[in-house]
C-alpha cells in the first residue's frame, strides 16, 4: 500500500506560496483519482481507498511544515507502510522534480523533521523545485510565485501527478524516478 503525503501549512493564508507545493501536488493527485482529501486522522487530512486493487493513502500534515514528522510518522505507523514524501525545494530551479530513494532532509525543515522523527534517511522523496529567492528564506517560501513562477510550477505538479498516476498502477519507483529526473 503507498502513502504519499504532500507537505505544506495549513490554513487559507498559505494555500498558494511556495511552501505548499507538496500539498497542491497531493491535491492534484487526488483529483485526478476523482477523490476529496478531507478525514481528520494523525495529524494530517488524508484519503484513504484503493486505485487498481491496491489500497492507497493520500495526507496533508496539518502539523506545519517544520514538525511534519510528527504526522509522518503516526501515519506510517497506523497504516504500517514506508511513505513517498512530496514537498518544495528552493535548491532546484523552479519547475524541476527529482526524485530519489533516500538522502538527508538537505535545507527543507520539514524534511528534516521527517527524517529525524522517523530515524531514518531512507525514506522516498519527491522535490519540486521553486527556485531560490531573494531575502530572507523564512519570507520567500512563504510568499505566493509570480504568475510565471507559478506556471512553470504547476507544469511540474501536473508532471509529477501524471508519473505517480503510473506509479499507483505498477508501484516501480526507479520508474517513477527515470520518468521525472
Amino acid at each position: 500500500m503507498p502513502i504519499i503525503v504532500g507537505l505544506g501549512n495549513p490554513g487559507k493564508e498559505y494555500e498558494k506560496t511556495y511552501h505548499n507545493t507538496g500539498w497542491r501536488a497531493v491535491d492534484k493527485l487526488a483529483e485526478k483519482l476523482g477523490k476529496k482529501i478531507k478525514k481528520a486522522e494523525c495529524s494530517a487530512l488524508i484519503w484513504t481507498g484503493t486505485v487498481g486493487g491496491e489500497r492507497v493513502v493520500l495526507a496533508k500534515p496539518l502539523t506545519y511544515m517544520n514538525l511534519s514528522g510528527d504526522s509522518v510518522k503516526s501515519l506510517c505507523q497506523k497504516f504500517k507502510v514506508e511513505p513517498i514524501i512530496v514537498y518544495d525545494d528552493i535548491d532546484i530551479p523552479a519547475g524541476t522534480v527529482r526524485a530519489r530513494e533516500s538522502g538527508s532532509g538537505g535545507t527543507h525543515n520539514g524534511m528534516r523533521d521527517v527524517v529525524n522523527k522517523m530515524g531514518t534517511e531512507k525514506i522516498k522523496r519527491i522535490r519540486i523545485g521553486i527556485g531560490r529567492g531573494k531575502g530572507e528564506l523564512k519570507d520567500y517560501v512563504l510568499s505566493v510565485p509570480s504568475a510565471a513562477e507559478a506556471e512553470l510550477i504547476d507544469s511540474a505538479v501536473d508532471r509529477l501527478t501524471d508519473a505517480l498516476m503510473i506509479y499507483l498502477k505498477d508501484h516501480d519507483f526507479e520508474k517513477l524516478m527515470r520518468s521525472v529526473n
